[in-house]
């Protein structure tokens, strides 16, 4: 299947997705076929913070009737804080989404996963995943933390780089909620969060919300193959 993916939110997502997506067909067999389409950091936390779901869903919507035309049949957004508004863009998006939070949600219960705690932006992170993970313990780094950890992502994505001082303090936040709160699992709840976490041993567990949505898209490129 021709996948469609809303990149651009963050450089390093961008990235990561179409390696592993690369990677993943390619030990499948089976050959990638994939279009991109560019969307907006800074509108899309400004529509976050702001609650305005129409407006970003509307720009999903013109970026996915561009992948279709392009022919895309399927189409994923490669930013958790962007799925704040997932099921309003599913219900007008003229083809499937694959959704990272229904693809989390599954990994986590397989997992069996009793408590889990959240890496990302304020708003992933406030919102307990969107309140996707059911029957399941969500917790965030207090109020304090959770600002820090929010500049630093925001910072981070944008440039693409991490910093020690700033993986430091998603390494900290992860273990205190980990010692303190209890945590089973840090989910890696930003797609950039790879730049952190990809070739570095935090000393707790993690799931990286990424590579699991990203599996899920080989998945379902490769199933309509067979």
């Amino acid at each position: 299947m021709h996948i469609g993916l809303i990149v651009g939110i963050g450089p390093a997502a961008t990235d990561f997705y179409y390696r592993s997506l690369i990677h993943r067909m390619a030990d499948l067999g089976v050959a990638l076929e994939l279009t991109m389409a560019h969307a907006d950091t800074s509108t899309l936390l400004r529509n976050q913070e702001g609650g305005q779901i129409g407006a970003q869903v509307a720009i999903y919507e013109r970026l996915t009737r561009r992948l279709q035309a392009a022919g895309a049949r399927a189409v994923a957004v490669t930013s958790i804080a962007g799925h704040f508004c997932i099921d309003e863009f599913a219900a007008v998006s003229p083809v499937p989404v694959i959704n990272l939070l229904k693809s989390v949600e599954d990994e986590v219960a397989a997992r069996r996963y009793r408590t889990v705690a959240l890496l990302g932006t304020q708003g992933v992170m406030e919102s307990r995943l969107f309140g996707s993970l059911r029957g399941v313990e969500v917790l965030a780094p207090d109020a304090h933390t959770i600002g820090a950890v929010h500049d630093a992502y925001v910072s981070m994505a944008q440039s693409g780089v991490c910093t020690d001082q700033q993986r430091a303090v998603f390494v900290d936040a992860g273990q205190e909620m980990v010692s303190q709160g209890g945590a089973q699992a840090i989910l890696l709840a930003g797609t950039d969060l790879v730049l952190a976490f990809g070739n570095h041993e935090p000393g707790f567990p993690v799931v990286d919300c990424a590579s699991v949505h990203a599996a899920a898209i080989a998945d379902v490129a490769f199933d309509d193959m067979r």
